[in-house]
């Protein structure tokens, strides 16, 4: 199980957003760091087919990011996902599963087995526009895992959480990497110390540093050392 990220570019017009990428993803809880404007939610766009590189190629397992097999084990939590207000959270994710291609009876079953893992089966039945940010990162977050998928792609999935749901979802994604190849952006550094096997350090378009981390060292220091005022992080 491997996502293959080979010479990855993607310009527009006159900015490089990212520049000649290269990475091999295994199972395992990778982070992705960097200063706003780095690159990391552009090529995470890519790696889920939503923008088309100008260079370079993405496949999972040999499929390419183009193919019905790679969307097929694709989750993907964008930082700001569309949703439906006028739906209940469970027909939101009815909805969502209909589009990934779910029968309706095991979408169902799914769809109320995620919100139960992410603490929403108490307000299933009510409409997202009354859920506070929080609990629709929640349902962004169990969307994702609705196809069960072997690829998950996560751009800031605990903003908006409180300090003890936080705590909850990198347990979550944490024991979802054991099995998926997962990538976490996000500007909350502490999260990737926690959970992350790997961590990716993106500037200017490019991986300035690729590697596992030593728990015994401070990464959010580090980071800072690294970015200064650049740094944005919570």
């Amino acid at each position: 199980m491997e996502l293959t990220i080979d010479r990855l570019s993607k310009q527009f017009q006159n900015k490089i957003a990212v520049d000649r990428v290269s990475l091999r993803l295994t199972p395992g809880v990778t982070g992705l760091l960097g200063p706003n404007g780095a690159g990391k939610t552009t090529l995470m766009r890519l790696l889920c087919g939503i923008l088309k590189p100008t260079a370079g190629s993405v496949s999972f397992d040999g499929a390419d990011v183009s193919a019905e097999e790679y969307r097929a084990i694709l989750g993907y939590l964008p930082q700001d996902f569309g949703y439906y207000p006028d739906f209940t959270g469970l027909d939101f994710l009815l909805y969502m599963a209909a589009l990934k291609g779910l029968g309706k009876s095991q979408a169902r079953r799914r769809g109320l087995e995620l919100l139960d893992m992410v603490g929403l089966a108490d307000v299933y039945k009510k409409k997202v526009k009354t859920y506070s940010g929080g609990m629709r990162q929640r349902l962004g977050i169990a969307q994702a895992l609705l196809n069960d998928p072997a690829l998950l792609v996560l751009d800031e999935p605990t903003a908006g959480l409180d300090p003890r749901e936080r705590v909850r979802f990198r347990e979550l994604i944490a024991s979802l990497g054991r099995d998926s190849v997962v990538l976490l952006s996000t500007h909350i550094v502490s999260d990737v110390e926690h959970i992350a096997g790997r961590v990716l350090i993106m500037r200017g378009g490019q991986i300035v540093r690729d590697g596992a981390w030593d728990k015994h060292e401070d990464l959010e220091k580090f980071y800072l050392a690294q970015f200064g005022e650049e740094a944005d992080h919570a």
